[in-house]
C-alpha cells in the first residue's frame, strides 16, 4: 500500500480515537464506565447489529420507520461510517466472501481483514459505486441524510458528553466505547473467518466463535449467517446466545417488529 492509497482521514481519526484510551485509567469513574458500557449496548446492538446488520442489510424483520430510523442514528453513531456505505460493503462481502472481491477476507492477512482494508482506498469510496449496492436505501432522504453526515453526529455527541461530564464522559462515552466497539465488530470479519467450528458446509470460510458472539451481541455465530443470511437468528443452537434476536423478538411483542425470518 503506497502512500496515495492510503486514506487518511480514516487513519487519524481512528487513531486518533484509539490514543484517547491512554487516558482511560486517569478519568476512570463508575458513572463513565456505565455511561461506555449503556453507549456500547445502544450503538452496538441496536445500532449496528440489530439495525445496519440484520434489519437493514439482510431485512431478516420488518420494522416502521419511527423504529427503523432511531436504529440508523444509534448505528452512526458507532463511527463505523454511515448506513449506505456500511451496509453496501458488507452484501459485497456475502457476494464475493472469502474470494477476489471480499473487501475484508483473512485470505489476504488477518491484519487486513480485521482493519487494514479502512485504511486503503477502493472503488467503495464512490458513492455512485456503493450505491448500487443498496438500491432500497440510496432513495430514502433520511438514510442518504446521515449516510452524509455520519461523523459529524459523532462529533455533536462527543461534544455533549464532554459538556455533561466533562473529559471523563468524553474519553470513556467516545474512546473507550468506540474503540471496544470497533475491535468486537472487527472480530467478525477476521477472528469467525478464521477460527472456530463449521455447523453448515458454505462456500466461504465463515465459523462459529463463542467468545465473538459475546463480543458483537450474536454475531460470533457466524457461520450460521452466511448459511441462513436473512434470518433475524444467528445462535440456532440452544447455547448458542444471541442477544440481538432476543431483542428482536421482544420487538415483536411490542408490535415492532414483524415477520421475523428464522430457518424452519
Amino acid at each position: 500500500m503506497n502512500l496515495k492509497e492510503i486514506k487518511w482521514p480514516t487513519l487519524v481519526a481512528i487513531g486518533l480515537i484509539h490514543l484517547g484510551v491512554l487516558l482511560a485509567p486517569w478519568t476512570f469513574s463508575w458513572k463513565a464506565l456505565f455511561l461506555s458500557i449503556f453507549l456500547y449496548w445502544l450503538t452496538g446492538c441496536l445500532g449496528v447489529t440489530l439495525g445496519y446488520h440484520r434489519f437493514f442489510t439482510h431485512r431478516s424483520f420488518k420494522s416502521p420507520k419511527i423504529v427503523a430510523y432511531p436504529l440508523a442514528l444509534a448505528g452512526a453513531l458507532a463511527g463505523q461510517g454511515g448506513p449506505i456505505s456500511w451496509i453496501a460493503n458488507h452484501r459485497k462481502h456475502h457476494q464475493f466472501s472469502d474470494k477476489t472481491g471480499d473487501p475484508h477476507s483473512p485470505r489476504d492477512g488477518f491484519f487486513w481483514s480485521h482493519m487494514g482494508w479502512l485504511f486503503k482506498r477502493s472503488e467503495m469510496d464512490e458513492p455512485s459505486i456503493y450505491r448500487k449496492y443498496v438500491p432500497d436505501l440510496a432513495q430514502d432522504p433520511f438514510i442518504r441524510f446521515l449516510d452524509r453526515y455520519d461523523g459529524l453526529f459523532v462529533i455533536l455527541l462527543a461534544a455533549a458528553l464532554y459538556f455533561w461530564g466533562g473529559l471523563s464522559f468524553l474519553v470513556w462515552g467516545i474512546s473507550v466505547r468506540m474503540v471496544f466497539l470497533y475491535h468486537s465488530t472487527w472480530f467478525v470479519n477476521s477472528a469467525t473467518h478464521k477460527w472456530g467450528y463449521q455447523t453448515f458446509k458454505v462456500n466461504d470460510n465463515s465459523r462459529n466463535l463463542w467468545w465473538v458472539s459475546l463480543l458483537a451481541f450474536g454475531e460470533g455465530w457466524h457461520n450460521n449467517h452466511h448459511a441462513f443470511q436473512s434470518s433475524a437468528r444467528h445462535g440456532l443452537r440452544w447455547w448458542e446466545f444471541d442477544l440481538t434476536y432476543l431483542t428482536i423478538r421482544f420487538l415483536g411483542v411490542l408490535g415492532l417488529a414483524r415477520q421475523i425470518n428464522v430457518p424452519t
